[in-house]
């Protein structure tokens, strides 16, 4: 068995994964604040929790796209597990060809998820990532990673939108019963969650139109199953890319 850990700016995912299987999965915040030990205790805390003796794994594997968070992490996984974790960056294999400006520079997340949804669901596909910030990757026919683009996340851009006036409120990011709605709630609520499907629509749209044929879409990420659906494109929602990613990455990198 061995543990995933993937930090994203707002939570850190933590899953024991046997033989490809995920037996477990933990969200907790992610902080810059918290240092080696405090986080060390927390992971202890959560694998003794789920009744998974830390000393039991195997290997480990982090992916981080919050640099402060990652050295600490990583000590923290070697603390409490003896073992020295595998981080997702340059130099591994991934099996993908990445052919951007400066491939140097691709975050660990969107290696992850090209990686698992090529594993999982075959190429040629557009992968989204619907979070604190939504990406969108491309990866073609020949399993090249050919570029995306990155959109605001849904939820980052209405609280930032809530903040910046004086009289439109926070609001959960669900779907109003119209898009023409009739009360400020619900105008905002069509907005967030039918614009948000229709920019990703429009979005596919224009990716597939550039590549020259059509794409299997995939999604993962807090809010993809709040916006997915109401798409008009076929999406697959799958909740646990991330860390069946980072399975394959660990298989390919394990020494």
């Amino acid at each position: 068995m061995i543990l995933a850990i993937d930090v994203g700016n707002t939570n850190i995912v933590i899953g024991c994964i046997e033989a490809g299987n995920i037996r477990s999965i933990v969200r907790i915040q992610t902080s810059i604040r918290e240092t080696e030990a405090e986080y060390a205790i927390k992971l202890k805390q959560v694998l003794e929790f789920y009744g998974v003796d830390p000393r039991g794994f195997e290997g480990a594997i982090i992916s981080s796209v919050v640099p402060p968070v990652t050295e600490a992490l990583r000590l923290a996984v070697r603390g409490i597990t003896g073992i020295n974790g595998i981080v997702v960056g340059p130099g591994m294999k991934t099996g993908l060809n990445v052919r951007i400006d400066d491939p140097g520079t691709l975050a660990g997340d969107l290696v992850v998820g090209s990686v698992a949804a090529i594993a999982c669901y075959g190429a040629p596909a557009i992968v989204l990532d619907m979070g604190t910030a939504t990406t969108m990757v491309v990866i073609d026919k020949n399993n090249c990673y050919v570029g995306g683009a990155i959109l605001p996340g849904v939820k980052l851009s209405y609280s930032a939108l809530a903040s910046g006036t004086s009289l439109l409120p926070d609001i959960s990011i669900s779907p109003p019963g119209k898009a023409i709605a009739t009360n400020t709630v619900d105008s905002m609520r069509s907005g967030a969650v039918f614009g948000t499907a229709a920019t990703i629509d429009g979005m596919i749209e224009r990716m597939e139109a550039e590549l020259g044929y059509a794409c299997r879409v995939v999604a993962t990420g807090g809010l993809a199953n709040a916006i997915a659906p109401y798409c008009k494109r076929e999406i697959i929602c799958d909740d646990d890319l991330l860390l069946k990613g980072l399975w394959v990455l660990y298989e390919k990198n394990k020494k």
